[in-house]
């Protein structure tokens, strides 16, 4: 056997440590990246965090504890007066019914329409779509109280002010709704769909059974933003209704504050109690907004 053909044991041990080195660095390396990055995420999570904690924690203090010097974060006597006076004081249980009819009607209609709207942008190939679409994303570009008057005018002259439908049918059609199913549906390899086709599945069945099961994660993110715009929001419930008993939380909460002076223990407990529907909806289905499997049914 000549000097060649010997295996060469000097270079092959310091080949496997050289390797070894190289993935020992790189793993030091992806591990520090993530430590700066959840270090850099906590530290925002505590930015964001502190204001709210503050925020819960007055609510739980006296009237004459909230602005005394000096100021501390945890109240010395926590006391829930401000949650029973907000209570009492303003008709809340007929709020929140008002509130929750029209979210959730207000949430549905806003799904169905923008899945809809979006499956036809992301699968139709057809001019008037595309400039529909144009018009659509215009609108994002305006400010909401840009709109306001000839929202109301529309509303008034069709019949609806101070009704629920009034507040509902304007925030049925949203852009936001149809961006986030247009952009989605376009992910959706249109072999899918040519597939069902093929098979003899009409475009109603093909819509229903096989587009919406696989856009669930984005109706449920979608419905979880609606909810809480409706929910929040102020300023068009109270240019549209005028009787006490259709006003929802919002402006009954703005019924609290007196002309006057302003009782700040009672309206930091109810704020606190409007917020409780919001956190208790995205706890119960924060699971399920999870990426979909779009690919599912498809061979390679």
């Amino acid at each position: 056997m000549t000097t060649t053909d010997m295996p060469r044991k000097v270079d092959a041990g310091p080949g496997r440590t050289v390797s070894k080195k190289r993935t020992r660095g790189a793993a030091s390396g992806g591990i520090r990246q993530a430590v700066s990055a959840t270090t850099l995420l906590w530290i925002l999570a505590c930015l964001y965090g502190l204001p709210v904690l503050w925020f819960i924690l007055s609510s739980l203090k006296p009237a004459s504890d909230l602005f005394s010097y000096p100021l501390t974060l945890v109240p010395h006597h926590p006391t829930l007066s401000g949650y029973l006076t907000a209570w009492r004081s303003a008709n809340f249980s007929q709020f929140f019914i008002n509130t929750t009819i029209v979210c959730v009607i207000t949430t549905i209609l806003t799904v169905g329409v923008s899945c809809c709207t979006g499956y036809a942008l992301a699968k139709y190939d057809n001019r008037w779509l595309k400039a529909f679409f144009l018009c659509i994303l215009a609108t994002t570009m305006l400010p909401g109280e840009v709109m306001l008057a000839p929202e109301f005018l529309v509303v008034r002259n069709l019949g609806l002010y101070n009704s629920f439908a009034g507040i509902i049918f304007p925030a049925v059609l949203t852009a936001t709704g149809c961006f986030m199913f247009r952009q989605f549906f376009l992910t959706v390899p249109d072999e899918l769909v040519e597939a069902a086709r093929i098979d003899g599945a009409r475009e109603l069945s093909i819509f229903l059974r096989i587009m919406v099961p696989l856009s669930r994660p984005i109706m449920l993110t979608l419905a979880i933003l609606s909810f809480q715009w409706r929910w929040n929001d102020y300023i068009w419930p109270l240019l549209m209704l005028n009787d006490p008993n259709k006003f929802t939380v919002q402006i009954g909460i703005q019924s609290i504050v007196g002309a006057q002076n302003i009782n700040w223990s009672v309206l930091l407990g109810a704020s606190v109690i409007s917020m409780i529907p919001l956190i208790v909806i995205f706890l119960v289905f924060q699971r399920y907004v999870m990426g979909a499997d779009i690919n599912a049914g498809l061979k390679d």
